[in-house]
């Protein structure tokens, strides 16, 4: 059955990162933190990388990327 969470968790393996505005264009979930939370308590290890860059107006703003930390034995 394909959900939000399983939509994110099959994303971040596929391609390592994810981030709140590539979590709701692609797939419609916007509470990524709640998903992330969830899958940490799993057993995954995700770190939180806070990326500071200008938005379209030229003005300072931040977001996370949200990263997989591989590890093999939670792949089977």
């Amino acid at each position: 059955m394909e959900t939000k969470f399983n939509n994110v968790k099959t994303h971040l393996f596929e391609q390592g990162k994810i981030n709140t505005w590539q979590a709701i264009k692609l797939y419609g979930a916007t509470r990524l933190s709640d998903i992330i939370f969830k899958l940490r308590k799993e057993g995954f290890n995700i770190e939180s990388k806070r990326i500071t860059t200008k938005d379209r107006n030229n003005q300072i703003c931040s977001y996370v990327d949200y990263v997989l930390i591989n590890d093999e034995t939670l792949l089977n």
